[in-house]
């Protein structure tokens, strides 16, 4: 099959990423997988966020780093600009990652054996870190249907009912389905979280990659709900503009006395944000939203090739995600009990569907060259032809 039409030269071919330490390549090194697990890119970031980090590197001294003033505003404006969201600066806290932010709201939010809910299937660190922390991981699984991901209002309730449920990690858009949930998702979702006393903790490193103008990302903590008020939201321009390796992200908390309490909590705990991370987040939400878009062009012409191709193997389906790069593949009507050893078996290397909670899906990363994906949707294929 030929691409569906030719892509701008900054998505149609990449550098090779083998022998850089990237985590993505290097897991099947030495063997012919073609891997579209991890969620990064192939392809280089913008141009713009290369030169802000070409000039800091060039100052040459690298040593303890502050934010830099232009961090919050920064964000904050790309937040107004693009989402509709106000957001005071002040309440603009920069950390490392989301992942290290997740770990210390449940430090933070909770205490030992108590529960931290999440909809299923999800991000694997959702399922993993609040046993790190001494936490329970609720599973509060959502509706697949026939063409959407859905919440089921009634197992939320259910467990935002127990006494030991404390918060409630949001995922939005929702990774690995790529839903992004609706002002009237996240008012039922408010609704229940004050009914019961749960903070929310909304993890929105996906919204500014949103596919569908049709389906517009409304950030929890924009509603005007007293949930809200008290929510976290967790945002970085790491999977935008590939640039998680430069380990920079933010915590925006706008209850100053939680800011206080979230400085303290991580002294000792969270380290420094790189500098090069701050100089490129600051450069990709200023400069770089021309870039973002090409990219959401290739990204939409890649989800149509995607779902053509999977529609055409028996037995595999995919509900069209509004957001993100990510296929998430149901396999279950195969018959292969392991899809994601009949994928390796057939050189491609998928994420398995267990890590999110969820046996009989594989997650595909489309956020490559279309020649590689068509290589990539071949394989798919092979794994599992009828034999």
């Amino acid at each position: 099959m030929r691409p569906p039409t030719e892509l701008p030269a900054d998505f149609d071919a990449c550098p090779d990423r083998r022998g850089t330490g990237s985590e993505k390549w290097d897991r099947w090194s030495g063997r012919d997988v073609l891997p579209v697990w991890v969620a990064d890119m192939d392809f280089r970031t913008a141009d713009e966020v290369l030169t802000a980090v070409h000039e800091r590197v060039d100052h040459g001294v690298f040593g303890y780093t502050h934010e830099p003033p232009g961090f919050r505003p920064a964000l904050a404006e790309h937040l107004t600009r693009l989402h509709g969201w106000h957001v005071d600066p002040a309440s603009i806290v920069g950390v490392p990652g989301v992942v290290t932010a997740l770990a210390l709201t449940a430090r933070l939010l909770s205490s030992r054996e108590e529960e931290i809910l999440s909809f299923t299937p999800v991000y694997p660190p959702f399922l993993t870190l609040p046993g790190l922390a001494g936490r329970k991981s609720v599973r509060v699984p959502l509706v697949q249907g026939d063409n959407a991901w859905t919440i089921d209002s009634s197992a939320l309730e259910s467990a935002a009912r127990a006494p030991a449920a404390k918060i409630l990690w949001l995922c939005h858009p929702h990774n690995p389905t790529g839903t992004v949930w609706t002002r009237a998702d996240l008012l039922g979702i408010a609704d229940i979280a004050d009914r019961h006393g749960l903070t929310v903790v909304s993890d929105e490193i996906w919204a500014d990659l949103v596919l569908d103008e049709d389906h517009p990302h409304v950030p929890f903590a924009s509603l005007d709900h007293p949930a809200a008020s008290k929510a976290i939201t967790l945002v970085a321009p790491s999977k935008t503009w590939n640039l998680a390796g430069l380990a920079c992200a933010a915590a925006i908390v706008p209850d100053a006395a939680l800011r206080r309490r979230w400085r303290s909590a991580g002294e000792g705990l969270v380290p420094m944000v790189n500098p090069l991370g701050y100089a490129a987040a600051e450069a990709a939400w200023r400069h770089g939203d021309a870039w973002r878009r090409r990219l959401l062009d290739v990204l939409r012409r890649h989800r149509a090739l995607v779902l053509e191709r999977v529609a055409m193997i028996p037995g595999l389906s995919c509900i069209p995600w509004q957001a993100t790069y990510l296929a998430w593949i149901d396999c279950r009507a195969t018959g292969v009990a392991d899809p994601q050893a009949a994928c390796e078996a057939a050189r491609l290397g998928p994420s398995d569907g267990r890590d999110f909670g969820l046996p009989g899906f594989i997650r595909l990363n489309t956020a490559c060259p279309t020649d590689r994906l068509l290589l990539a949707l071949d394989r798919l294929a092979a794994a599992f032809a009828r034999r």
